[in-house]
């Protein structure tokens, strides 16, 4: 994967925007004028990922500015803990929970200056419409979400293979996006593949109800730039006999970041 260029922004590390200053047009109308934004990242990067031209510099750029979209429509964005991406020497599982589409837009430009990544991700991303492109560029893992045994071989199977070869790899291991965090439905899938790998696992809770799911299309509900999108990144932690305690203190990293951010667990049945 190619090099993220020396003219990139130094957003390297720990961040917190400055006291935004939207436009006039972005406080009278943040949704339209947010997603206004989004449209015309995602048809550029579309235009040369289908050309095959979209390189891993090209996807940094197009997720940093994502970020700039969000701050020039009055959001804010906190990301904390990259420090801990700094610790790992060579590649990882990055575990986090899954709120919005937000966070397949945004990982990007704070994972990858620390180390080659890709996604796993459902089959509908690989099939949707212009960003299809972008994200085949990626050579993510895919999972159906229909057939459970097939899903986990899957991952198993190409995520060994990606990590063999330097890439880390995000997952999400829950059944839906959702803004409270059920531990029941965070299934231990990232950690099997971890352990199989012999790789360390790195947890990122993260809070993106700013750009929250629609009801009519998921991906494209309000924009609330009153919401900060908080990224936290945990301590690595590797696997030494059962990976049941790496898989526990991932749920209990993620529970606890979410609750200090106002978003307590979901009540236990």
């Amino acid at each position: 994967m190619s090099e993220i260029p020396s003219y990139s922004p130094p957003y390297y590390a720990d961040y917190e925007t400055p006291q935004p200053a939207p436009g006039l047009f972005s406080r009278m109308l943040p949704s339209p004028m947010f997603y206004w934004r989004i449209a015309s990242e995602v048809l550029r990067s579309a235009g040369k990922a289908k050309w095959g031209t979209y390189e891993d510099a090209d996807w940094y750029q197009s997720s940093f500015n994502i970020r700039l979209a969000i701050e020039k429509t009055g959001g804010k964005l906190s990301i904390r803990g990259t420090g801990n991406l700094a610790k790992v020497d060579g590649p990882c599982v990055i575990i986090g929970n899954h709120m919005s589409t937000a966070e397949t837009f945004l990982l990007a430009s704070i994972i990858r200056p620390f180390m080659p990544v890709t996604f796993v991700v459902k089959q509908s991303l690989v099939e949707y419409p212009i960003f299809k492109h972008v994200m085949r560029s990626r050579d993510p893992i895919v999972v159906g979400r229909t057939n459970p045994r097939e899903d986990l071989k899957a991952v198993l199977e190409g995520g060994k293979q990606r990590l063999a070869s330097g890439i880390s790899i995000i997952i999400f291991p829950q059944r839906t996006r959702t803004v409270q965090f059920d531990r029941e439905s965070f299934n231990t899938i990232g950690v099997k593949l971890a352990k199989r790998a012999g790789v360390p696992v790195v947890p990122v809770a993260l809070k993106t109800d700013a750009w929250s799911n629609g009801t009519l299309l998921k991906d494209y509900g309000t924009f609330y730039p009153e919401r900060t999108f908080q990224f936290e990144f945990g301590e690595p932690l590797y696997i030494d006999g059962s990976d049941h305690p790496v898989h526990e203190a991932v749920s209990d990293f993620i529970e606890e970041r979410l609750t200090t951010w106002g978003l307590p667990p979901a009540s236990k049945s």
